[in-house]
């Protein structure tokens, strides 16, 4: 047997248990003082579950995060994106423990601790002087992996609560600990990691590495959502170690003086990145949303080559009669949340050389050579221009489903191809450039969270002036010379303008649900063809029946 079962076999075993006891002559034969012949063979092992990490942040968990918040919906269009009446179901708040989204997270995260704690295990056997490479390094490293093993617990801790902890491969059928427990457990690996992880250097560029500044940021994030959590408010010591890490007491780290440095071509050179997951063009590339996205010609729009499914798009902020939605809710409607002269708010173009403009694709979808794209289903052979509305517009008319517009209904299962604005957060190159594709890197973690976590905690304690003071800091690079036309006051900052400064800043990237709960707004508040449920059992997912039904020991979540 060689080292490659563990990262084959490894991840089957655990799709049938939570966490499955290895074959004890495993190492018999292979040993990793016998498997590692050079620093390259340590940096193979390290990776590996960072490459799981990069699938990790995308796909299922921000399906989990963004479908059953107020900013996104993927409604049934035609015959299209029905699901089996998943899209709704999650929506809807009225998901089961039979979820294909769910179960692929509860797995995804024991895959991510036990594929971490495996190369912990082998790195901290080896004799790094051998390697020529210092204990310092050693200490890094398994750090590093402490770090990720924080992450995902504390993702875990975030969607289901109570996790089976395991510290080595050998446990088996194990039973979930408590909240507090996991929650413990995060606290004291990331407080060992801060203090052995190397801080960033000055001008030093992001490549996936985890630094202190990052589990830092992690253990901030712990606190700060510590009373959705273990029933306990901790924002005073979120805000110390918030205020810390902008101070720079663990690495020099910025606000980029551009809303795009953070998400752009060369985003591995902003100064407020503390973790980012390289992509690179047919090489871990980070494009899971693409196909989900965009309709079937954006091709045509971005000038590429790639299909789409067109699925996810912006909740809406206009009724079929184009009236904006404003006194039925307060959450949602996250187009019109953008000022009109925000910079994002324009429709993305690139614009060459690795520069664009914009976030979205809305109105009239044209060719870079001005030319006019085309719909393919209820808008075939006519011009398509997607629209922040949802309704069935092509069944309006004479002889037709409905005589006017007043009549539309405007609900999940009434979308059409054009409905609803894509949100265009990684951008993309136009087939002539495209070496640059998917040169985005995907940041896990960025300064302006920092912010926002300092100023919410400011606020919490009744400083309402400090906290806008810290939202006004990130938002005037998103306007013309800084120009800002609503800034923050402390006059104007309760509770749903705080949401509405998450939502703008963060959207998309896969965070909106626990905002809300934080909030306590994710099952009190209602939203675009959302009823507030009431149940607060829905703050948690259920643990899937796939799980339960490999590990009896496995309890259910209430309400479940």
């Amino acid at each position: 047997m060689n080292k490659l079962f563990t990262y084959t076999l490894l991840p089957l075993l655990l799709l049938l248990s939570s966490c499955t006891k290895l074959d004890q002559e495993f190492y018999s034969q292979v040993t990793p003082e016998t498997f590692f012949k050079s620093e390259k063979d340590i940096l193979a092992a390290l990776n590996r579950p960072f490459t799981h990490a990069r699938w990790y942040l995308g796909e299922d968990r921000w399906q989990l995060q963004e479908q059953t918040a107020d900013n996104f919906a993927i409604t049934t269009k035609g015959p299209h994106w029905y699901n089996g009446g998943t899209n709704e179901r999650f929506h809807y708040h009225t998901w089961t423990p039979d979820e294909g989204w769910i179960w692929g997270t509860w797995r995804g995260t024991l895959m991510g601790i036990a594929l971490a704690l495996d190369a912990r295990s082998d790195l901290e056997k080896l004799d790094y002087t051998k390697f020529a490479l210092t204990p310092e390094d050693q200490a890094a490293h398994v750090n590093q992996l402490n770090t990720l093993i924080a992450y995902f617990y504390l993702r875990g801790l975030d969607y289901f609560g109570g996790m089976p902890i395991f510290n080595n491969l050998e446990g088996e059928n194990l039973p979930r600990n408590t909240d507090q427990e996991v929650f413990n457990h995060i606290e004291q690996l990331l407080k060992t990691a801060m203090t052995a992880l190397p801080k960033k250097e000055g001008g030093q560029k992001e490549q996936g590495e985890l630094k202190q500044a990052a589990a830092a940021t992690m253990l901030a994030q712990l606190y700060f959502n510590a009373e959705a959590y273990i029933g306990k408010p901790m924002y005073a010591e979120c805000q110390q170690l918030a205020q810390a890490i902008i101070d720079g007491q663990y690495g020099p780290y910025q606000l980029d003086p551009t809303w795009y440095g953070p998400h752009g071509f060369k985003n591995d050179g902003s100064p407020e990145i503390i973790w980012s997951i390289p992509s690179e063009f047919n090489k871990l590339q980070y494009d899971w949303f693409y196909s989900n996205f965009y309709h079937y010609n954006s091709r045509e729009y971005f000038d590429q080559d790639m299909g789409a499914d067109n699925g996810t798009h912006l909740s809406p902020s206009r009724r079929p009669d184009s009236s904006l939605y404003k006194n039925e809710w307060k959450l949602g409607s996250p187009f019109e949340k953008f000022d009109a002269v925000d910079l994002r708010k324009k429709p993305y173009h690139y614009l060459g050389s690795g520069n664009y403009e914009g976030m979205f694709l809305v109105g009239r979808q044209t060719k870079p050579d001005g030319g006019t794209i085309l719909g393919t289903q209820e808008y075939k052979d006519r011009a398509l221009a997607l629209l922040d509305q949802v309704g069935r517009f092509s069944e309006v008319g004479a002889g037709k489903k409905y005589s006017a517009i007043s009549q539309l209904p405007s609900k999940m299962s009434e979308g059409e191809e054009n409905t609803g604005i894509r949100l265009v957060k990684v951008p993309i190159p136009t087939l002539a450039e495209n070496t640059l594709r998917w040169g985005a890197d995907n940041p896990a973690i960025r300064l302006t969270e920092v912010y926002y976590m300092l100023a919410e905690c400011k606020w919490r304690s009744g400083d309402l002036a400090g906290a806008a003071e810290l939202i006004n800091t990130v938002r005037k690079r998103n306007f013309e010379n800084g120009v800002d036309p609503n800034p923050v006051r402390a006059d104007n900052l309760d509770k749903y303008r705080f949401l509405d400064e998450w939502s703008i800043e963060f959207l998309g990237e896969g965070r909106r649900r626990t905002d809300l709960i934080r909030w306590n707004m994710f099952t009190t508040e209602t939203w675009w063809d959302h009823k507030a449920s009431q149940s607060d059992h829905l703050k948690r997912f259920p643990v899937p029946t796939q799980a339960i039904s490999g590990n009896n020991n496995l309890t259910q979540n209430p309400g479940y």
